[in-house]
């Protein structure tokens, strides 16, 4: 049994921000990379919270991240919102892009918000959680280097580009969190099982001539199953156009590995929508959210997409997350 130790999410944060400060991130480049941290851990998707961090310190120092980058805000039109990542730390950029994301939103009814040059996003709805708690409907793609294949072929050319949808409910929270990549289980799982060392189930990821195995070295080396077969290439490719070629950013194709010290910069891109949903819907948006939400959770034993990590973060909040101490030792060593 994994031997843990129960943080609250404070110290969570504070623990992710020194580290990231102590081994050479700019200080108001870890806070929103740190508080991120904190929300993931809070979600339960531990994949992408504490254990994330010694791998953002060490693309510090091999340079595929450039902890004291300083992104560029520009918004050449009044709803669009374009940073320059300038190949730094998504967070950062996400977080000054949503300065005047939300106002340009609320005063316009919708808004977008573009964004180039960047890196690995982390947990894609944690960001889109923050635009529904902003009391709007928040749309968020990101890509990633390539890791799928197009239907019929065996060469990788887009990557798991998730897409996240966050609606927001009476209580300032999000009332609906949606969060899914493109692909049949996020990339960091296969890389969990190489490094543990453990076979994968079938039907996560295919080898290098695009046959299936549990191996996770050929799965990583070969390709991953899309979700849903075509129609995960399909979103996987819809999320390319939005957050590649709407934005600027490098390619699947063009990009680096978000692992490993190898390539460089990855310069992936991530492309966000946000409504007013009262302009739209005139008012009647929490009538009608409250009444499809009801539809689902009135049957017994069904789920809508988010309440896992919505009780995750309400025992969190209460009971602090328990982090494996592997992981803890990992990042008091970098302090």
């Amino acid at each position: 049994m994994t031997a843990t130790e129960t943080l609250s999410l404070t110290e969570i944060e504070a623990l992710a921000y020194d580290a990231l400060v102590a081994t050479g991130t700019a200080p108001e480049n870890a806070r929103p990379l740190a508080l991120a941290t904190a929300m993931t851990e809070a979600d339960g998707v531990a994949s992408h919270g504490l254990a994330y961090v010694p791998i953002y310190a060490g693309h510090v120092a091999c340079g595929k991240v450039d902890g004291k980058a300083l992104p560029v805000l520009s918004q050449p039109r009044p709803g669009v919102v374009a940073v320059d990542a300038a190949t730094g730390f998504a967070h950062a950029a996400i977080n000054k892009g949503f300065t005047e994301l939300i106002p340009a939103a609320r005063s316009q009814g919708v808004a977008v918000l573009a964004i180039k040059n960047s890196y690995n996003c982390g947990v894609l709805g944690v960001h889109t959680q923050r635009l529904a708690q902003a009391g709007l409907l928040g749309i968020g793609f990101t890509n990633a280097p390539a890791s799928i294949a197009p239907s019929g072929g065996a060469k990788p050319v887009l990557g798991t580009n998730p897409i996240s949808i966050a609606a927001p409910g009476g209580d300032g929270e999000a009332l609906v969190l949606i969060d899914q990549s493109a692909s049949t289980i996020a990339k960091s799982e296969v890389m969990k099982h190489a490094r543990e060392g453990k076979a994968l189930p079938r039907g996560w990821v295919l080898d290098a001539e695009g046959n299936p195995t549990t191996d996770p070295e050929a799965g990583l080396k070969g390709s991953m199953v899309p979700s849903g077969g075509y129609k995960g290439v399909g979103i996987a490719l819809m999320v390319e156009m939005m957050a590649a070629a709407m934005t600027g950013a490098s390619l699947g194709t063009e990009a680096s590995p978000f692992s490993g010290p190898v390539g460089g910069p990855p310069k992936t891109g991530q492309f966000f929508i946000a409504i007013d949903p009262d302009v739209t819907a005139e008012g009647g948006f929490g009538e009608r959210i409250a009444t499809l939400v009801a539809s689902i959770r009135d049957q017994e034993g069904a789920r809508l997409p988010g309440d896992g990590r919505a009780s995750a973060r309400t025992r969190a909040a209460r009971d602090g997350v328990a982090v494996s101490v592997a992981t803890l030792e990992k990042l008091r060593a970098l302090l």
